[in-house]
């Protein structure tokens, strides 16, 4: 007999059915995922626009309902959590009202958060104001955390170490991740696989990753242009072999994924079937693999199942995760899969 998982509400209120325990969720659930990075707020302001402002040609949006979602490294733990892993967060936030709001918004949805609070900035926070289904706005609130934090971070990272199965590295250039060097060869020293969403033209301080994940604009700003697959190939694959990253998955839009590893190329063809909003769509791949890895899943296999989530997360409005019954529908409703 199947033992399923009594129905019940997310923490985002969200209902979910029940599942049947099958060899890979059961291996899912004992993941343990430790997600670094730089975490932020993100809000959003809906409204009507009806008239344009008398002040400047800009359309007045009349704020009628907020809401706010756990955003970068936060979002990548969210994912890994909402897939049934145990998912730990390490991170830097200021001592304000947007940091108490990450940390509610954490412990609800079941994410071991170590937060550590610097005085001297404010907890990043991306406000998007939208009016008739469009974004009309978006600003950003940040500033960069003090090297007495990031300090006591890193030894908080060799604590939290011991035990995770996968380390995430969620990079957004927002200051978080200056040890990032030394916490990789901390974790390969361990025989923990590393992840690292990358950010920037400097990719050497990502030597020796397990798995780079830049999308196709932040893989171009490495290599330079390409003229034909085959051009891609190569590039891709010096700098794999020039940096030591066991593999290279570059997230290419609606053309799909291809990864790139040891004298091997695999390109998925994108799976979304409606494109509503593609932010937090690279923290949905990168959670992804990182759960399936940790689950006993191979690079490639871990790489299409990503794919699949993908085409689902970009269905959906801002920073979103993907659940169990989404991705794997078929066992959601009892059939073989």
């Amino acid at each position: 007999m199947i033992k399923t998982k009594r129905a019940g509400k997310t923490g985002t209120g969200r209902t979910m059915r029940a599942a049947p325990v099958t060899p890979l969720r059961g291996r899912i659930r004992r993941a343990r995922i430790l997600v670094v990075g730089d975490v932020m707020l993100d809000r959003y302001w809906f409204g009507e626009v009806s008239r344009i402002s008398p002040e400047a040609p800009v359309p007045v949006v009349k704020v009628d309902r907020v809401e706010e979602r756990p955003g970068g490294a936060a979002n990548v733990a969210r994912n890994a959590a909402a897939l049934g892993a145990k998912a730990s967060l390490l991170s830097v936030v200021g001592r304000d009202e947007a940091g108490r709001r990450l940390r509610q918004m954490l412990k609800r949805e079941h994410i071991t958060a170590s937060l550590h609070n610097d005085p001297t900035v404010a907890t990043t926070v991306k406000l998007r104001v939208i009016g008739r289904q469009q974004q009309l706005l978006r600003a950003d609130f940040e500033t960069l955390p003090s090297h007495e934090v990031l300090a006591s971070k890193l030894k908080d990272f060799q604590r939290l170490l011991k035990g995770c199965s996968v380390v995430i590295l969620s990079d957004y250039g927002k200051g978080g991740l200056a040890h990032i060097a030394r916490m990789i060869a901390l974790a390969r020293r361990a025989g923990v696989p590393v992840l690292v969403d990358p950010k920037g033209n400097d990719y050497s301080r990502y030597r020796g990753a397990t798995l780079v994940t830049p999308n196709r604009a932040e893989l171009q700003s490495v290599i330079g242009d390409w003229s034909s697959e085959q051009a891609l190939t190569a590039k891709a694959q010096r700098l794999r072999e020039r940096l030591g990253f066991g593999a290279v998955l570059m997230t290419r839009s609606e053309e799909g994924m291809t990864l790139y590893q040891r004298g091997k190329r695999v390109h998925v063809p994108v799976q979304a079937r409606e494109v509503y909003d593609v932010s937090g769509a690279g923290d949905t791949v990168i959670a992804t693999v990182g759960v399936m890895l940790a689950a006993g899943q191979d690079l490639e296999s871990a790489m299409r199942i990503a794919n699949r989530a993908a085409g689902i997360v970009v269905g959906k409005f801002g920073t979103a995760v993907v659940y169990p019954d989404e991705l794997f529908p078929a066992e959601a409703t009892g059939e073989k899969a």
